[in-house]
């Protein structure tokens, strides 16, 4: 009897390894694809020409670094495992982080580029022109986008379809104006240069406006960082001072929610710094 009790919890035992198995290899396989599609069109609107699987196996190799430090450095299993999920989680908001950048230096190029295609357009040139003449003389992003948009056309899409997809890659009101300035300039005619020349004159404006609320809530974007910072800072202070009182903290599972509840506090509070110094225009 006893053996047959032991033989069906070594059966039970061994379908649940087999079943997890087979869960974490479909969720592994699962993210995996996930992240070199996403990483695949990220670098492609990026323009940088990078294998993505050469990316996951960076990304892995970081992640794996990150456990073996976290848990040389605090003896825990859970903290390792942790610090590599944040680990694999990090491509992603770099990725977002660099994409937003991306907008914002596009949406600051932009006026300049509207006045040089108004101008032009009242010397004289074409819109195939003044706009090929703008991509040779800006820089990136908008020099890549219209270079894009030349090409769309060069292949046999129309002008309306490749303001379409420009304005799908760059989301943004400004390139939302731009693009319906000239789409409608195509379709009924009329003034295309008194046109650019009124949304850049407003594009700017806007801009002076981001500006000087950006520069108005520099001391509280910066109370956010110091929130943020203060707790790692203190612990750092207190691992360095006292590191045996300190062990209960890393070793122990009390420790271990304490520092889960101070992780989720400063992410709430830094976001509700930043949410509140977030002003739309």
């Amino acid at each position: 009897m006893l053996t047959l009790a032991l033989l069906s919890a070594g059966l039970a035992a061994g379908l649940l390894a087999w079943w997890a198995s087979r869960w974490l290899k479909h969720g592994w396989e699962g993210y995996r694809d996930a992240f070199t599609e996403e990483a695949r069109w990220r670098l492609d609107e990026f323009f940088v020409f990078v294998d993505p699987g050469q990316l996951w196996l960076l990304t892995v190799a970081l992640c794996a670094a990150a456990v073996a430090t976290a848990y040389l450095l605090s003896g825990s299993v859970t903290v390792a495992l942790s610090c590599g999920g944040l680990g694999l989680l990090l491509p992603r908001w770099l990725a977002g982080r660099a994409r937003h950048q991306r907008l914002a230096r596009f949406d600051t190029q932009l006026p300049d580029a509207l006045l040089a295609l108004a101008w032009s357009l009242r010397a004289g040139a074409s819109l195939p022109v003044a706009l090929r003449s703008l991509m040779e003389e800006s820089q990136a992003p908008l020099s890549q986008e219209f270079a894009l948009l030349m090409r769309e056309q060069r292949m046999g899409v129309s002008l309306d379809a490749c303001l379409s997809n420009l304005h799908s890659r760059m989301p943004t009101e400004s390139a939302g104006l731009m693009c319906a300035a000239l789409r409608i300039a195509t379709r009924t005619g009329g003034n295309l240069a008194d046109a650019l020349e009124r949304i850049a004159a407003n594009l700017r404006a806007r801009l002076l406006i981001h500006r000087r609320i950006h520069a108005l809530t520099a001391q509280g974007r910066l109370q956010a960082w110091v929130v943020g910072a203060l707790p790692l800072v203190i612990g750092l202070a207190l691992q360095r001072l006292e590191p045996e009182a300190m062990q209960a903290m890393w070793q122990t599972p009390a420790g271990w929610g304490v520092l889960a509840l101070i992780v989720l506090l400063e992410v709430a509070g830094v976001w509700m710094i930043r949410r509140v110094m977030r002003i739309e225009v």
